[in-house]
């Protein structure tokens, strides 16, 4: 099935599609992170306060208990004293832990939940009782302390005391299974965190594996339409590069055909013109002036003309490269440069250079060629060093000049690149060296099929 092609807009959507994505899932695993915390927090924090109001009503009636244990020691150490002085630091010590008894019933009374206010009445009564009782202990004079407050306190107050403590110890139930309770509710409060939490994970891993199922998708698809893309951009640059040979090779076919043509039809003519502009001359009487004045014009316009013609063909295409080979063409060029711009060219080539083929020999000339043409025009040289040296497998050709140079990462001519496209056509190596007061050095490698 053919695919669908991206562009532009479908690839904004798709971008906004996973950044939505993404972020969407960013944003429900924080949340999902806060929510357990939170969740987290206030089970810790009610633990807490329930573990603080247990220890709290617990260590009060523990202190009621020992209250009421320590008060029934001060009352029989109390019964049991003779001396006056002694009684009286009983009664003292009783009421001090009177008060202390009395605080820890009303730290008790603060921490109680609905279900322990009834116990704790009952408890509170009989501690008051309790401490009446006591009280009426403490104000019996000596002789009735004597008699009855023994039995008193082994009876009435021993009652009382175990009442007292059952009363505590009821409490202390009651607080128990609240605690229980609480503990209860703490499970249940981690086992609905659980569950939100795995609910979570679920509701993420699936997000998650929609996104990524999408974004794998999305990739594929990208992947596909740049390996299609990848394909069709070799393809032309293939395409270019097979246009690019054609055109140099039909330039060159051209320029044979207009050199040959000038050379043959046109150089021809004109070499007949002067000639019989020269005959003319010589039948011209001497009387005739005139007429001598106008057949050496055309004479030597005839020259120029010829002159002209000669020069066109040997730029187009020099028929010395054709005829006589690469050697000779490099040194006529060297000579004709230096004749036209003073600029001092010396060739050092192999003789075996010259039984190259066709295309290679060509390639070189045009490349010496451009080369000599920029050094003539940009660089003002003194020297430019040619060189044509054969390798087993290649053919190397630099071309060195001692001119002014230029920065070669940034300057990019028309020239330069016509000789890259030229020599990568061939399969070779193409290396222009250059900074700015260091001249220009070109080098060249073309291999030599086998």
């Amino acid at each position: 099935m053919k695919s669908k092609p991206l562009t532009a807009g479908s690839l904004t959507g798709g971008r906004r599609m996973l950044i939505a994505g993404f972020g969407g899932l960013m944003l429900l695993l924080v949340g999902a992170g806060l929510d357990a915390l939170l969740i987290l927090q206030n089970v810790r924090a009610s633990d807490a306060q329930v573990r603080d109001v247990y220890f709290r009503r617990s260590r009060a009636l523990d202190e009621v208990r020992s209250g009421i244990y320590q008060s029934a020691i001060v009352m029989r150490d109390y019964l049991l004293a003779s001396d006056r002085s002694i009684a009286q630091a009983q009664v003292e010590n009783w009421t001090e832990i009177r008060q202390i008894t009395d605080r820890a019933l009303a730290d008790c009374a603060a921490t109680l939940d609905p279900a322990e206010q009834s116990a704790f009445r009952d408890l509170e009564n009989e501690v008051q009782i309790y401490w009446r009782l006591l009280n009426f202990i403490t104000e019996l004079g000596a002789n009735e302390k004597q008699k009855s407050g023994a039995a008193y306190f082994s009876g009435e107050l021993v009652r009382r005391r175990a009442a007292m403590l059952k009363l505590a110890d009821r409490l202390d139930q009651i607080s128990a299974r609240e605690l229980t309770a609480d503990d209860a509710k703490l499970s249940a409060a981690f086992h609905k965190l659980r569950a939100r939490l795995v609910w979570m994970l679920g509701l993420t891993a699936g997000s998650g594996m929609l996104l990524a199922a999408f974004t794998i998708r999305r990739t594929l698809e990208l992947e596909s339409e740049l390996n299609r893309r990848y394909e069709e951009v070799r393809r032309a640059q293939q395409e270019l590069k097979e246009l690019s040979a054609r055109l140099v090779s039909a330039q060159e076919e051209e320029r044979r055909a207009i050199s040959r043509e000038l050379h043959d039809e046109v150089g021809q003519s004109l070499s007949a013109l002067l000639m019989e502009a020269g005959n003319a001359a010589a039948s011209v009487p001497a009387d005739s002036a005139e007429v001598r004045r106008h057949v050496e014009s055309i004479k030597r316009l005839a020259e120029a003309s010829v002159q002209v013609i000669r020069n066109m063909t040997l730029l187009l295409r020099p028929s010395m490269l054709d005829d006589f080979g690469l050697v000779p063409a490099l040194e006529w060029q060297a000579r004709e440069i230096s004749k036209r711009t003073g600029l001092r060219v010396h060739v050092t080539a192999e003789e075996t250079a010259a039984e190259l083929p066709d295309t290679l020999r060509t390639c070189i000339y045009r490349v010496v060629q451009e080369a000599l043409h920029n050094c003539a025009r940009h660089s003002h040289a003194r020297m430019v060093k040619v060189v044509v040296k054969q390798e087993t497998s290649k053919i190397v050709l630099t071309v060195e000049d001692d001119g002014r140079g230029f920065d070669a990462r940034r300057v990019r001519g028309l020239g330069l690149v016509g000789m890259e496209e030229r020599v990568s056509h061939l399969g070779g190596a193409f290396e222009i060296e250059s900074s700015p007061g260091m001249g220009t050095r070109v080098a060249v490698e073309l291999p030599i099929a086998s």
